[in-house]
């Protein structure tokens, strides 16, 4: 592969990652009480739509431990999701949505949906996972 090519490409993921999160900074927070990586919890969460280890949220949304679990406690204070203890290993945390949190997460998800199609509209195909 082109280095040219590899290092233009880097740019450009770097420059759609920094205007998606700006603007998805501005328009979660405005019309949904929300921040992007609240939302990104929220919609792994609805995705699996069962109760999740913090571990297995640090795994999906690539944040520390330490950010994550100050995500959770925002989340949890505005009783979108709930924490609780593992009943076989006293170590392990689960985090669990709540009616509340998926409806907030319903509500913002056409808006996290159209500033992402706006920032990637020029991309000819999806990048792959």
């Amino acid at each position: 592969m082109d280095e040219r090519f590899v290092v233009d490409t880097w740019h450009d993921v770097l420059s759609k990652h920094a205007r998606a999160m700006c603007a998805l900074e501005r328009e979660l927070g405005d019309k949904h009480g929300l921040g992007p990586s609240e939302f990104e919890v929220l919609d792994r969460m609805v995705s699996h739509d069962r109760k999740l280890r913090i571990q297995e949220l640090c795994d999906e949304v690539h944040l520390s431990q330490s950010a994550l679990s100050r995500v959770v406690a925002r989340l949890e204070k505005a009783a979108l999701v709930s924490r609780g203890v593992c009943d076989s290993d006293r170590r392990g945390v689960f985090v669990r949505i709540t009616e509340e949190g998926r409806a907030r997460h319903a509500a913002a998800l056409p808006t996290q949906r159209a500033v992402l199609a706006e920032i990637f509209d020029d991309a000819a195909t999806p990048l792959s996972t």
